[in-house]
């Protein structure tokens, strides 16, 4: 026998109600004439995923449907409000027009499932004597499998823009590099004399993005490097609100969907953490 119980999602009507309309345009737009899930239904199903991180199992019982018409309205949520994300050259102008100083950017590992996908580089193996390949979403660093995702804050750490996804091997400056319009369009945004901090993650692009001064090798730091690295530590890690931010929603705490599909997830929870506070940059 099942036993029914009352859940509340975190979110406003508002909130909810607008991706409700979204997936109602998106059905317009396609043709649709009848699916098993009305628009608010599907509208729910999704944003309990998203804040949550309910397993879709229990989000097909749920709604009485089949676990593969429970992925595929998921996947279309997802879709239909990445779709909604902003272009990074369109915020860098409305942070201009609201009068940011500076503006920081950060990168973050969203922990995903084990991924058996071999990436470039190879590693001594521990039970027999050759080298295999490492994982390509498996970060050293973090010690897990997972995405790299940039982050582009405001100087309060509102996160305002999230990239697309790199494997977790790669490290900040990397992925960075790896994003054909982020260099570009930082390097615009420092050319007006306005500052972009990253920690030393993003030594390698110290011309674009300002960084602490690394201590030399074999040598110490000066008592004025140190307090100037104080001093950008301490306004360079306001920027790393923005991923708590964006890790309020669960289904960025650990994902279970194809890595590939990280980029498209972070841009949907951005606008709906955008919609939930009615801010954007």
């Amino acid at each position: 026998m099942s036993v029914a119980y009352i859940a509340i999602l975190p979110l406003p009507e508002s909130t909810v109600a607008h991706v409700a309309g979204l997936l109602a345009a998106r059905r317009q737009a396609l043709g649709t004439r009848w699916r098993a899930l009305t628009c608010l239904e599907q509208a729910v199903l999704g944003l309990r995923w998203f804040t949550d991180g309910t397993r879709v199992e229990q989000l097909a019982l749920d709604n009485a449907i089949g676990r593969t018409t429970a992925y595929d309205s998921l996947h279309e949520v997802i879709d239909t409000l990445a779709a909604r994300a902003p272009a990074l050259h369109n915020v860098l102008l409305a942070a201009k027009v609201a009068g940011h100083q500076h503006i920081s950017v950060d990168g973050t590992l969203i922990h995903t499932d084990r991924v058996g996908q071999a990436g470039p580089t190879t590693a001594k193996a521990t039970s027999v004597p050759r080298r295999v390949k490492v994982d390509l979403w498996w970060s050293g660093k973090h010690g897990r499998h997972g995405g790299n995702i940039q982050v582009v804050t405001a100087p309060d750490g509102w996160p305002m823009w999230t990239s697309e996804v790199r494997p977790g091997r790669e490290h900040d400056v990397t992925a960075l590099r790896a994003h054909p319009e982020m260099l570009p369009a930082l390097t615009d945004w420092t050319g007006e004399n306005l500052p972009v901090l990253g920690d030393l993650g993003y030594l390698g692009e110290a011309t674009t993005i300002t960084v602490a001064v690394k201590k030399p090798k074999g040598g110490q730091l000066t008592d004025e490097q140190k307090t100037a690295n104080k001093a950008h530590n301490q306004v360079r890690a306001v920027g790393e609100r923005g991923n708590a931010l964006l890790k309020w929603f669960k289904a960025l705490r650990r994902v279970s969907l194809c890595p590939c599909r990280i980029g498209a997830i972070a841009a949907a929870a951005l606008v709906l953490l955008h919609l939930q506070h009615g801010r954007s940059v």
